[in-house]
């Protein structure tokens, strides 16, 4: 823990932001857990690689298996400051809050009732994981799916299938689909 007496120029430049304060620097570790950043305007960091921390879901909209297909070290990136970590004396940031969210955009062109083209990116016990758009997935979940599992249907990763849309929620940015009521077989 990083306390106020121990740096104070630490602590007096990370006290002074804002939430939804942007702030440039450079990716200077990538880590499984996250990614550094060193601050253009900040003070360095006694023990940590950089001032500021961008967590995993803060990287992207988009999904992603290793935090370096989002960002390189040597990156210039511009975050915005979600919070003051006081523990480990840190900027908080979010990269994906500077882009537009595709869920959006996805939300205001869909409706309840519309047939979509989806492609299946996971399997899961429960169901399956398709894309409906670039950075936008959704859950079929096993009783909306033709038969009784993904895998008695022969539904295999990057298959298209058709799926039709059930509900919407903006809030929890979830769409729920189904294929057993498509009209189309993809296959």
């Amino acid at each position: 823990m990083i306390k106020p007496s121990e740096n104070p120029d630490l602590w007096n430049f990370l006290d002074s932001l804002q939430y939804g304060d942007l702030l440039s620097g450079k990716v200077v570790a990538i880590e499984r857990f996250g990614v550094f950043v060193d601050l253009d305007d900040g003070p360095g960091h006694p023990v940590l690689p950089g001032v500021g921390f961008i967590t995993l879901p803060e990287l992207s909209w988009q999904s992603f298996e290793d935090p370096s297909e989002i960002v390189q070290i040597g990156q210039s990136v511009s975050c915005i400051f979600l919070q003051f970590d006081t523990w480990n004396g840190e900027a908080r940031l979010s990269l994906r809050e500077t882009l537009p969210d595709p869920f959006q955009a996805v939300a205001d062109g869909i409706e309840v009732g519309q047939e979509l083209r989806t492609r299946v990116t996971k399997l899961l016990p429960f169901g399956v994981i398709v894309e409906i758009s670039d950075g936008v997935e959704a859950v079929i979940h096993e009783k909306e799916l033709m038969g009784e599992t993904a895998k008695e249907d022969g539904i295999k990763v990057g298959d298209d299938i058709a799926a039709v849309v059930l509900g919407l929620d903006r809030e929890r940015r979830t769409v729920t689909l189904s294929q057993r009521q498509a009209r189309t077989n993809l296959g």
